[in-house]
């Protein structure tokens, strides 16, 4: 059994888990991930999750767990002062991140890339608490808690 809770960091841009489409091929019928650039940058970031897990937990927790997910995103260039200010913010900056991309899909991504490491199956997962926020004065990636629920 894991030392409970579990926390751990992933560097790098947080990347969404895109849709899947289903197609028929012929007489059956078949799922498929998107395709191009935003399919490798996922692919990049569930891999770097995975082996921040991997090296923070060696056998996945049993039972109801809890996740807790904190991502750090980049701020866009627009979003500071120019010249001798540039590297200060603007003052309408603002705090949250807001935009794309979707914080349900990267809580998804994240929960694809922990399964089989630090869980079971994400089935596992009866409370998550998830936040979107720019990485400021943090190194861009995400956060990582995964605990185990017990009854009190």
């Amino acid at each position: 059994m894991p030392r409970l809770p579990v926390t751990f960091q992933v560097s790098g841009v947080p990347a969404p888990q895109g849709s899947k489409t289903g197609i028929v091929v012929g007489d059956r019928a078949v799922v498929v991930e998107g395709k191009g650039a935003g399919r490798d940058r996922f692919r990049q970031w569930r891999s770097d999750v995975r082996h921040a897990c991997d090296a923070a937990i060696d056998t996945p927790i049993e039972g109801p767990v809890h996740v807790d997910i904190n991502f750090y995103m980049p701020r866009p260039k627009s979003h500071y002062r120019t010249g001798r200010n540039a590297h200060l913010l603007r003052d309408q900056a603002p705090g949250w991140h807001t935009s794309k991309p979707d914080i349900d899909k990267l809580a998804r991504a994240v929960l694809d890339a922990i399964t089989g490491s630090a869980i079971h199956d994400d089935s596992q997962v009866a409370r998550m608490r998830v936040g979107k926020q720019y990485a400021d004065d943090r190194r861009v990636g995400a956060t990582i808690t995964v605990d185990q629920l017990t009854r009190k």
